[in-house]
C-alpha cells in the first residue's frame, strides 16, 4: 500500500496522472492502476473523474493527509533503524592464528566504541570457525583462508614465516621438504594446512617433532632445536626472540588471506560489525 499512497501524494502534488507517470517514472495506464487499486483497499473513491483532469475527491483529501502521515512516519522509521545506536550480544569468531596484541587490540577498540554491545569473542580454527558461522552460531568470523584468489570480504594477507634454532645449520629448500622436523599446532592448523599445500601436499614427507597449540611454547621447542617452526611475519618483524632465527625459502609461498563473514541480517549490529572488520583491515596494514 505504500506505493500506492506515494503515488496519491504526488498526484496531489502534480495534479495529472501523466505528470506522476513522468515523476515515477511509470506508464500512464500504471499509475491509473495504482489509484485504482488504493479505492479497492480502501473502498472508496479517491478521484472525481468526471473532471478533466480528474480531482480528489473529499474522501481523497482526507485520505491524502492520512497518506502524508503514514509515509514521514515510514521515513522516521528508516531513519531511526539506521541512526540507533548498536546494541545487545555481538558474537564473534577469531581465529587462532590471528589471536595477537595487535589484532585483539583492534577488536577491543572498536568494539569499544559501542558501549551497549555485549562482545562475545571466541578463538578457534577457522575450518570451526566457518561451520559454526553456518549454522548460524556467530554474527562476524574473521578467519585465514588460503590466498589463491582475492576475494571481496578480504580484510588483508597474512604472510607466514619460517623460524629455526639461531646459530644452527640454516635449512636449505630441500631440507624443508624433505625429512626436517617440524614443530607445529595441531590439525587443523590453517598454517599447518597452508604448509602442507605449500610443499605439494606431501605428508608423509612432513615430520612432526611435536604439537603444540601454545606459541610460546611451540618457539621455546624451536629454540631448543628440536625442529622448524611457523609464524606470522608481521610479529617476527618486531624482532625474534633470543635463539631463533628466520628461514630464507624464497620459493615457498606461505600467504594466507584475513576474511571477514557477516552474517546476513545483522540489522542494528552491522554498524559494529564494520566496524570490527576496518579496525582489524588497518591493523594487519600497519604490521605488514
Amino acid at each position: 500500500m505504500l506505493e500506492e499512497l506515494r503515488t496519491l501524494v504526488l498526484f496531489a502534488e502534480e495534479g495529472s496522472i501523466q505528470n506522476v507517470a513522468r515523476r515515477l517514472p511509470l506508464t500512464q495506464p500504471a499509475v491509473t492502476r495504482q489509484m485504482q487499486r488504493l479505492e479497492d483497499m480502501l473502498g472508496t473513491t479517491l478521484l472525481d473523474r468526471r473532471q478533466k483532469p480528474p480531482r480528489l475527491t473529499g474522501a481523497g483529501l482526507e485520505v491524502l493527509a492520512r497518506a502524508k502521515d503514514i509515509l514521514a512516519s515510514v521515513e522516521a522509521l528508516k531513519a531511526f533503524a539506521a541512526e540507533a545506536e548498536p546494541q545487545g550480544v555481538l558474537r564473534v569468531g577469531l581465529a587462532h592464528g590471528l589471536s595477537d596484541a595487535s589484532v585483539a587490540g583492534a577488536i577491543a577498540g572498536a568494539a569499544g566504541a559501542f558501549p551497549r554491545i555485549s562482545l562475545r569473542l571466541k578463538t578457534g580454527w577457522s575450518a570451526e570457525l566457518i561451520e559454526q558461522f553456518e549454522r548460524g552460531q556467530l554474527d562476524m568470523a574473521i578467519v585465514l583462508r588460503p590466498a589463491d584468489h582475492q576475494r571481496s570480504d578480504a580484510l588483508g594477507t597474512e604472510r607466514l614465516c619460517i623460524i629455526a634454532q639461531a646459530g644452527g645449520t640454516e635449512p636449505h629448500l630441500t631440507d624443508a621438504r624433505t625429512p626436517m622436523p617440524w614443530v607445529l599446532s595441531p590439525e587443523p592448523c590453517d598454517a599447518r594446512q597452508r604448509l602442507l599445500s605449500s610443499l605439494g601436499g606431501e605428508r608423509h614427507r612432513l615430520v612432526v617433532a611435536a604439537e603444540i597449540q601454545d606459541p610460546a611454547m611451540q618457539m621455546e621447542w624451536v629454540r631448543r632445536g628440536h625442529g622448524l617452526g611457523l609464524m606470522p611475519l608481521r610479529l617476527a618483524a618486531r624482532g625474534l626472540p633470543d635463539g631463533l632465527a628466520l628461514v630464507d625459502l624464497e620459493d615457498v609461498d606461505l600467504s594466507l588471506q584475513v576474511v571477514a563473514l557477516r552474517a546476513p541480517h545483522l540489522n542494528r549490529l552491522a554498524k559494529a560489525v564494520e566496524a570490527i572488520a576496518e579496525a582489524v583491515g588497518e591493523a594487519m596494514k600497519m604490521e605488514a
